[in-house]
């Protein structure tokens, strides 16, 4: 286990429009302590809004939830709970801010309306559970765990998503709770920009890329990994679209024997390079490092034809690694041996 650093690896520069240098291709290795009882390491999200574009408040409020985010799964891991509640309790509390494009937060679609996708897996058999284009459902993470432990299902969408966490007593909201006024502007801006919704980008230079999808890894006292991921997906997305987030391999994937792995990006890259289930495959089978692995997938594979995001990554020896192709990527990580510690730019430590 590598321990005692947080490395960061400049592999690419990339000019912004703005004439200023930021990084691109960037390797983070979190210092988890020494052979940690627990870990749990979170996303909040990748893009490319430069540090002028964020203000103070946002910057502090950004910084703050991930740490609420941490702590809140870190007591269920101190109090022995398994990796999945901890996931729930993480996300739950970024579902539940509006700075990220989860839940409350979610961006708008074409037609103006939120649409959630989550998922979360389990490492030690492989279970998992998914929910696409609900559009009631208060924390949709939530219902992705139900979809896991309660039907012999994977993946339930729409109507049926939100019927079925109805069914097991999750909080259901009028759709329009989910459609704040920060969320409207940014639709307009984006309809005022573009030619149409495939025009949309999550990583287009505006400030409206700051925000992004929330995933959480982690290890739990009995030694089982996990993985779980939510998001609203793209602001003006075409009506019906599904992303990368609830599709088992692509955006999500958990298995003891590898790795676990949440990511956020262009959502159609991640899936037809199946990202999660590739990086967990090369430590599986090549026996390549957790590192190595992440590396090639996102850096070496994706950058170079324009699949542009990040992933957060770890493995049974609590092994973190962060990778991202982004100007930021805001994260943060915490262990039963290291106080929480998070970052918002790419090239920026942890603290």
């Amino acid at each position: 286990m590598q321990l005692g650093r947080n490395v960061f690896l400049l592999l690419v520069l990339c000019m912004s429009s703005a004439g200023v240098t930021q990084p691109r291709g960037i390797v983070q290795v979190a210092d988890v302590g020494d052979e940690p009882e627990w870990v749990i390491a979170i996303h909040g999200g990748a893009g490319d809004t430069l540090r002028s574009e964020v203000s103070a408040e946002q910057d502090a409020g950004m910084r703050a939830a991930l740490v609420e985010s941490l702590q809140a799964g870190a007591a269920v891991l101190s109090a022995g709970g398994v990796g999945i509640d901890a996931i729930e309790a993480a996300l739950t509390v970024l579902e539940d801010s509006p700075l990220f494009n989860a839940g409350r937060g979610a961006v708008l679609d074409e037609h103006g309306n939120a649409r959630h996708d989550a998922s979360i897996m389990r490492g030690e058999d492989r279970a998992a559970g998914a929910i696409a284009g609900s559009s009631r459902i208060r924390n949709p993470i939530s219902a992705a765990k139900a979809v896991m432990e309660q039907t012999q299902n994977v993946l339930l969408s729409g109507d049926g998503a939100d019927w079925f966490a109805s069914e097991q007593g999750l909080e259901i909201v009028d759709p329009i709770w989910f459609e704040t006024e920060a969320r409207r502007r940014s639709l307009q801006k984006n309809r005022e920009q573009s030619d149409g919704p495939t025009a949309s980008s999550e990583f287009t230079k505006s400030s409206e890329s700051y925000y992004g999808t929330v995933g959480a890894v982690v290890l739990d006292t009995h030694g089982n990994i996990a993985a779980g991921t939510t998001t609203g997906g793209r602001t003006n997305k075409r009506f019906g679209r599904i992303g990368d987030t609830p599709i088992i391999g692509a955006g999500t994937y958990a298995a003891n024997e590898s790795c676990a792995v949440s990511a956020t990006g262009h959502g159609e890259y991640f899936m037809r390079w199946t990202v999660a289930r590739d990086i967990c495959a090369r430590v599986e089978y090549k026996e390549e490092t957790l590192e190595d692995a992440a590396r090639f997938v996102v850096l070496d594979t994706l950058m170079p034809k324009q699949g542009y995001g990040a992933v957060i990554t770890l493995d049974p020896k609590a092994n973190v690694v962060f990778v991202t192709s982004t100007a930021h990527l805001k994260r943060g990580v915490m262990s039963s041996k290291s106080d929480a510690r998070v970052a918002v730019f790419s090239d920026e430590e942890m603290r």
